[in-house]
């Protein structure tokens, strides 16, 4: 390694504010290469502990040494001068100020490793959920907060905080953050003509940090080079191996046997090379606490609101009176991120909750695109509204004829009810309804179908290829799902016949209401299950056929296309039950 490496220059003069991770405490290795003492051997070595100190007390922390608050400190509640001193409290040892341990570790006996433990408070504070090793926060779109890394062992090895995060708790509760640090690099190797230190230690030290630089001639294996060690063996000469419960009085001259003997190191020479530094760091708080403190946060996002493409900052938008239009891969888009969930009001207009306790009304109108009252968006997150801004487009068709209604005209009954509200409560009347009436378990019950359902939605038929997985995962939930066998039972003549759910399905009916209304009243699934092995590379007169069946309009847009298929498939299911439910 070249003399840059153990120097470590750069690391003495980072700037910890220009981090987006800062560690809070770490005890590993970086990197090991090869075995101790033998040439090529390389080792960088970290070792970090943190305290979270107050900002008027920032002189007196950068004073504290290595001693003070290195990692050799284990973390426990104990009595002092008569008063408890809490696991989580650093006291100074003058006595200037008390700090706060942001991580504690826990020995137990008899544990192989060591418990990590991020403060409460700090998790509690930011609403923070732990996955295995991970802290998210679910109302930021579970966005990574912290992260314990292990080592090979599985014990832990360095816990660190996203800055952004931390900054922010730091300036709610007025403190700042030292972080002590020693960090060791090592080599050992043939040569080291490389390093041009006048001495072989020199030293190095700062306002903030100390750092040693030493050259060693060793043996391979690492003992000194050209040294030896002096081996004095002591024992006693009284010991009767006779006696059943040896007893052994005070060690005198006359009852130690002594011997002694010099052994010479032996081995080829090699040379090792390392730098050590010690390092006290300053964490700055944030100026502003929007996520704890909930301090107002300017925002720099913007939305298109008129037909010439004019983007007006979201504050501005607050008292603005109007509406946005958004692509329809917005609600995708933050569906598909799993901090919101989708609902619906009426045929065309929704809601989506947030997981940070927001929700924003929205509309559909007839171009397939998404429209909003400007305020609720602009009172998101700023987080939030950046993803809506993403999809932000000129006024495209008119204002949703339902939100208008509702948010203009102040009419609450609009007598609509979008295909997706009624799947599932569809899927359960049929499924109680065989079991019922025609003593079967028409549907599987496939673990997929729960996980399924929240996907069943217009807006995934943002393009073709979108409208054809609508396709496969509506018959994944409805025709797939269907046990034909069961259906079979039904039908005697139908027992060795090769057929799948929706034919069994439509012999059952026609011995109710005759085979041409059957095929019919299936007609809708038949081509929504065509549709699904679709793809974009077929000629447009092969959809034709599917599409017919479905009653999907090829001039619409493709939102509304996705919503006449899920039309299709809610009323299949809605007949068919009605059939059961009045012939037998």
């Amino acid at each position: 390694m070249d003399q840059e490496w153990f120097e470590m220059k750069n690391i003495r003069r980072r700037n910890l504010e220009a981090k987006q991770w800062i560690p809070l405490r770490c005890a590993g290795e970086i990197e090991r290469v090869g075995r101790p003492g033998s040439a090529g051997f390389l080792e960088d070595r970290l070792k970090v502990t943190s305290v979270a100190v107050p900002t008027d007390n920032r002189s007196d922390a950068l004073a504290l040494d290595w001693s003070e608050i290195g990692i050799a400190h284990d973390h426990a509640g104990c009595g002092d001068s008569g008063q408890y001193v809490p696991a989580d409290r650093f006291e100074d040892a003058q006595g200037r100020f008390d700090g706060v341990h942001l991580v504690l570790r826990q020995n137990i006996v008899g544990a192989e490793q060591s418990i990590w433990h991020l403060h409460q408070d700090f998790v509690l504070t930011l609403r923070l959920k732990r996955e295995a090793d991970r802290w998210v926060r679910p109302e930021e779109n579970s966005v990574e907060v912290a992260r314990l890394t292990r080592d090979s062992n599985g014990s832990p090895a360095r816990l660190e905080v996203r800055a952004q995060h931390l900054r922010d708790y730091l300036c709610a509760r007025g403190m700042g953050l030292v972080l002590n640090s020693f960090r060791r690099r090592s080599n050992v190797t043939e040569d080291c003509a490389h390093i041009s230190w006048a001495e072989d230690q020199i030293e190095e030290t700062d306002r903030h940090y100390r750092w040693v630089g030493l050259r060693t001639a060793i043996h391979e294996g690492g003992t000194p080079y050209g040294q030896s060690a002096h081996v004095i063996h002591v024992r006693r000469a009284d010991n009767n191996p006779e006696d059943d419960v040896p007893v052994l009085g005070p060690p005198t001259d006359a009852n130690l046997h002594a011997t002694s003997w010099t052994k010479k190191f032996e081995g080829r020479k090699l040379y090792r090379v390392s730098g050590e530094l010690w390092l006290t760091e300053w964490l700055d708080p944030a100026s502003q606490s929007p996520i704890v403190r909930g301090d107002e946060q300017p925002s720099s996002v913007s939305f298109i609101v008129d037909p010439e493409g004019n983007q007006v900052p979201s504050p501005e938008l607050i008292d603005s009176g109007g509406w946005l239009w958004f692509r329809p891969k917005v609600v995708s888009a933050l569906v598909g991120e799993g901090h919101c969930s989708l609902h619906w009001h009426t045929r065309d207009m929704g809601w989506l909750e947030f997981s940070s306790g927001h929700s924003v009304d929205f509309g559909v109108n007839a171009r397939g695109f998404v429209n909003t009252y400007a305020k609720d968006v602009a009172l998101l997150p700023v987080w939030q509204q950046r993803e809506w801004a993403a999809h932000t487009v000129s006024p495209e068709g008119e204002l949703s004829e339902e939100l208008r209604a509702v948010q203009i005209d102040g009419s609450w009954c609009v007598p609509t009810v979008a295909p997706e509200a009624r799947l599932a409560g569809e899927l359960t009347e049929l499924r109680e309804l065989a079991a019922a009436k025609l003593k079967i378990k028409l549907f599987r019950q496939h673990p997929e179908v729960a996980t399924l359902m929240p996907r069943l939605h217009r807006f995934r038929a943002t393009s073709e290829a979108g409208l054809f997985e609508l396709a496969k995962d509506l018959m994944r939930v409805t025709a797939d799902d269907m046990d034909a066998k069961q259906l079979k039972t039904l039908v005697n003549s139908a027992k060795d016949q090769d057929w799948g759910s929706l034919k069994s399905l439509e012999y059952v009916l026609a011995s109710k209401i005759g085979q041409e209304e059957a095929r019919s009243l299936l007609g809708p699934l038949v081509g929504v299950n065509k549709l699904r092995s679709a793809d974009a590379h077929l000629k447009s007169s092969d959809l034709d056929e599917p599409m017919k069946l479905t009653g999907v309009d090829r001039t619409s847009p493709l939102v509304v296309q996705g919503r006449q298929l899920l039309f299709a498939t809610v009323d299949a299911v809605e007949q068919i039950r009605i059939v059961i439910d009045e012939n037998w």
